[in-house]
């Protein structure tokens, strides 16, 4: 993001949010701010122009709900993008029973609101989904109405 960005590092368990100050204070980055948040909802602020979530989709509870509020937090012209491991072939990661389809997150973010923008496969034991809003001018599922 750059020195005038802004990253809110968003976690559910604490001492995965203490990891994440202690590098933070260790790298002397000063544009970081931790964010607990629940397997119902991330609690992000609103506005955000990308969100990356990186192998814990088939951690939350409800997905279309959690994405719901993922949605509502980004800008009009957002991104969000998520990476999981794939279900063929091996490599490291969870077990195979317990990696998410690629197929269901897409499912699962239509019907929050998002649309797919790519579909990425250049990682070799992840994918990459990259979604935006499906209606940007809308209201959100939430009922935040966003700018066009």
């Amino acid at each position: 993001v750059g020195p005038n960005g802004r990253v809110y590092a968003e976690d559910i368990q604490n001492p995965m949010l203490e990891a994440i100050r202690y590098r933070v204070g260790r790298e002397g980055l000063g544009n970081v701010d931790t964010v607990l948040g629940t397997s119902e909802d991330p609690m992000l602020p609103g506005e955000l122009d990308a969100i990356l979530i990186v192998d814990v989709y088939a951690e939350g509870g409800d997905p279309v709900s959690w994405l719901r509020h993922v949605a509502s937090a980004l800008k009009p012209q957002g991104r969000v993008g998520i990476v999981d491991f794939t279900k063929e072939g091996a490599g490291p990661g969870p077990p195979m029973d317990q990696r998410v389809d690629a197929e269901d997150v897409i499912t699962d973010a239509q019907a929050a609101g998002l649309r797919l923008v790519s579909h990425e496969t250049f990682l070799t034991y992840q994918f990459l989904l990259v979604f935006g809003l499906d209606h940007p001018t809308a209201t959100t599922a939430l009922g935040r109405r966003l700018r066009p």
